[in-house]
């Protein structure tokens, strides 16, 4: 045996052969408890920097963003007249105002684990993940409720990595900051349901005309499936599509546990029915609707875009079946006559309230308002207030003054100014007030302005509700400067309120998207006219309409006590005039200047009458009330004088109380009366209150 083969001396201080054999394994133990306590270490790190960034999470604030909402206009009943939205049509509604079977449609087929996550649902991920790399593509999303609501309100639909995170961060934070049924109905507010509609309630009103809350288990699997593809699973698309995927809705609902098989058989046999998809209806009202948009930007300082994305409510004064008869009206009126135009403003004269407006023939041919626009003139319809301003400064009814032509002199005898009455017919003899208005005599209307003195009849008509500009000239008596229909409609509604005059009113109030009052009407009243001087002047109108007046062609419309003035120039034609409840102001023209035709001048006439009639047709006819300090009494209108049984032709006529004709028409004195007889009434003599009484009942 070689030295090689011998077994060599082991040196002294050597370990055992066993000892080196251990050296190995414990030199792994150290190694793997090295990596345990760096990992341990990472995993302490990384949960305090998630923690701490948590907690930064949690101290700031989202994104400033917010929810566009249309706004709402609605009539004096509560009805909704349009709506105003920029861009995205949509209706804010609480979690409670949703229908349950909705809500848990929608949580079944787009986050079943919504209540259980922190807005990233990890086991659908992990799923997702596997499912996606199975079929070597992405065939399956993970997303939750939180997610997408974050990414609807804060990011852009790009397919990247950057958005990805930022809407995942974005998830969490809101997670930390809203609860979870706030996130819940944000997103049920927020969701594009196709059809340029936003939020649950809109697609509801759209798809069935219902609200949300009001959702049947069939409608709500139908609506619940349509966010996935609007324009796949519409039932306005494809109704096939829409159906199948309800019943993939209704079958997850079931294996959600939120209804049971027997209730989803039951849906699925449901016979829905689906609105008509229409284009947006022209909107009522729409002149109304742009004066009141006018009034909320530039009157009252609501900001467009609050008003276009704000959700605000607009409450109005309007009477939708007020509305639609002067629509409705005037439409029949002008048909068949191209080119000519007309407005119309109605007002409740007891509270100023409009109550229907129109501004053109034709809103979606041309949307200039006539009815706010003051640029025509009102010829006649103006005298009412030259004469109110005659019976406070010594005229009557009764007084008399000669229609013929005439040359009148003013500024000092340094003007001339003459007149001239329609076809130029005059009476060539006197006449008085009640003649002078019923015909519409130019000369009386002049010499009489001229007489009280321009100024104080500018006075009045400012206080009775006229804005606009107009200048102390005799033209002024016969309506030379441009008023609206909407002043006209006032000042003559202050008269039809016995002098008392209530600022014009469109808007009862406007809310905030949360109910919050932003302003409410407190219009203001005054009395700015003597009741007695109103109601003579009334009574004085009332022949407008009656044999002979310019008016009488519409009497047989009307069947109840109405006073009113008609006013013709070459280019415009107007009727202005009042019941107790309802003042009117219509005018017909052409935009241009262009003159009217004789059949066009008397258009005016039948729109108010039709209108009126129809509008108080449920509402019974009341006498103007007479208050005090009025007397009526008998006389004879070729003298003005007291009548007799010598004076024929007598009628009734209404004074101010101490104004009254004292003398009779003839040199003697009237006989006796029966008891409760009118001073100046012969016994027997014919009543005529009580005859226009019986033609308005019976007509």
């Amino acid at each position: 045996m070689s030295m090689s083969d011998e077994k060599r001396p082991t040196p002294a201080g050597s370990p055992p052969a066993s000892k080196d054999k251990e050296v190995p394994s414990m030199r792994w133990m150290r190694r793997i408890k090295k990596m345990f306590s760096f990992f341990f270490t990472i995993f302490i790190v990384s949960l305090i920097g998630a923690a701490g960034f948590l907690v930064y999470l949690r101290s700031q604030t989202l994104p400033v963003t917010k929810m566009l909402q249309t706004s709402q206009m609605y009539d004096a009943q509560g009805e909704l007249i349009d709506t105003f939205y920029s861009g995205q049509n949509r209706q804010v509604v609480t979690l409670k105002d949703i229908s349950p079977y909705l809500i848990k449609a929608t949580l079944a087929v787009e986050d079943q684990h919504f209540y259980d996550h922190f807005g990233v649902d990890v086991k659908a991920v992990a799923r997702a993940a596997v499912v996606n790399v199975q079929a070597m593509a992405k065939v399956q999303g993970a997303g939750t409720i939180t997610q997408q609501l974050a990414r609807n309100l804060y990011l852009n639909h790009d397919r990247t990595w950057s958005r990805k995170i930022k809407e995942t961060v974005y998830a969490i934070q809101m997670e930390m900051q809203l609860s979870k049924d706030e996130i819940l109905a944000n997103y049920l507010n927020q969701i594009y349901y196709g059809h340029s509609t936003y939020g649950i309630e809109t697609a509801s009103e759209l798809f069935f005309g219902k609200h949300a809350s009001e959702l049947t288990l069939a409608e709500s699997a139908m609506i619940a499936g349509v966010p996935k593809g609007p324009r796949y699973y519409s039932p306005y698309y494809d109704l096939t599509n829409a159906m199948d995927r309800q019943k993939v809705v209704l079958q997850t609902m079931v294996r959600s546990g939120y209804i049971t098989q027997q209730a989803a058989d039951a849906a699925a046999k449901e016979k829905l029915t689906i609105q008509p998809l229409t284009k947006k209806k022209p909107a009522v009202a729409p002149y109304f609707r742009d004066y009141v948009r006018m009034l909320a930007t530039d009157k009252l300082g609501i900001p467009e875009e609050q008003l276009d994305e704000g959700g605000i409510k607009i409450f109005t004064t309007l009477d939708m079946n007020a509305q639609k008869i002067a629509e409705d009206v005037m439409a029949k009126q002008l048909a068949g006559k191209p080119d000519i135009q007309a407005a119309l403003v109605a007002i409740d004269p007891r509270t100023g309230a409009i109550k229907a407006m129109v501004g053109g023939r034709d809103y979606a041919d041309n949307q200039f308002n006539r009815a706010t626009s003051n640029t025509r003139q009102p010829g006649s319809s103006f005298k009412p207030f030259v004469y109110m301003v005659a019976l406070q400064n010594g005229y009557t009814p009764a007084t008399l003054v000669k229609s013929e032509p005439t040359v009148f002199t003013y500024d000092q005898g340094r003007q001339t100014y003459t007149p001239r009455n329609f076809n130029d017919q005059y009476a060539n003899a006197n006449i008085d007030m009640r003649q002078a208005i019923s015909k519409s005599d130019n000369i009386y209307a002049v010499h009489t302005i001229i007489d009280v003195g321009p100024d104080k009849v500018i006075d009045l008509a400012h206080k009775l509700g006229i804005t606009s500009p107009m200048k102390p000239l005799p033209s002024l008596a016969l309506g030379a400067f441009p008023v609206s229909p909407l002043e006209m409609a006032s000042a003559f509604g202050t008269i039809a309120n016995q002098g008392v005059r209530n600022e014009t009113t469109a808007i009862e109030r406007i809310e905030d998207a949360n109910g919050k009052i932003l302003f409410e009407a407190k219009p203001r009243s005054e009395n700015v006219l003597d009741p007695a001087v109103a109601y003579v002047m009334t009574n004085l109108m009332e022949s407008v309409f009656e044999e002979g007046g310019t008016g009488n062609r519409v009497a047989s419309t009307i069947k109840r006590p109405i006073a009113g003035k008609t006013g013709t120039t070459d280019t415009d034609a107007w009727l202005v005039g009042f019941t107790p409840e309802l003042a009117t102001a219509v005018w017909v023209g052409y935009d241009k200047d262009r003159a009217i035709s004789s059949v066009e001048s008397h258009l005016a006439s039948p729109i108010f009458a039709e209108f009126t009639e129809q509008s108080l047709e449920a509402i019974p006819p009341k006498l103007f009330p007479i208050p005090d300090g009025v007397a009526s009494v008998y006389i004879d209108p070729a003298s003005g004088k007291l009548s007799n049984e010598d004076c024929p032709n007598s009628r009734m006529e209404a004074f101010l109380a101490g104004t009254e004709p004292t003398t009779y028409c003839t040199g003697k004195p009237a006989k006796e009366v029966q008891e409760g007889g009118k001073k100046g009434t012969p016994k027997g003599q014919n009543d005529s209150w009580w005859k226009d009484l019986k033609r308005w009942w019976n007509s």
